[in-house]
């Protein structure tokens, strides 16, 4: 277990969530699931029995889904890094969680949940190191590494 973990908040949708990204990452699992009780459902104003949060766990990184109504919404200014072997893994992973098109730039995308996720490969910093590469990455939406490696 890690000292670090990420919570989500949702309105209403955490388990959902979990679940769906458990079926995209292949190394995840899922957790508890605490449901609100009398006091904390008149507290929130969630409905009794409702999901209040779920526990879930994406390539080793602990995750909590927090359905807590709909005050916050989620931004690009948070994005989840997942960093791929090779093309065919960039495809698999942006077929799944661009859901989108408007916010695709720079392998960056946005899934059904509004979470931001940037689906870059291995060594990018390295084929970004050549000015090149940078232009060639500025066109794109989903990156694609040959591209990026024979950009000059």
């Amino acid at each position: 277990m890690s000292k670090i973990g990420v919570c989500l908040w949702f309105n209403g949708q955490a388990e959902e969530a979990a679940n769906y990204y458990c079926s995209v990452f292949k190394n995840s699992k899922m957790g508890h699931t605490m449901r609100y009780d009398a006091a904390s459902a008149k507290a929130s104003g969630q409905p009794e029995g409702s999901v209040l949060t779920v526990s879930f766990q994406l390539e080793g990184i602990e995750f909590m889904g927090l359905n807590g109504g709909s005050n916050f919404k989620f931004s690009e200014a948070t994005s989840f890094v997942m960093t791929c072997k090779d093309q065919a893994e960039i495809d698999y992973y942006w077929s799944k969680l661009s859901a989108v098109p408007q916010a695709e730039q720079c392998g960056w995308c946005k899934d059904k949940f509004g979470v931001s996720w940037q689906i870059v490969p291995e060594g990018l910093d390295q084929m970004l190191s050549n000015p090149a590469g940078m232009k060639a990455m500025i066109s794109m939406k989903k990156l694609v590494i040959a591209d990026l490696k024979n950009a000059k």
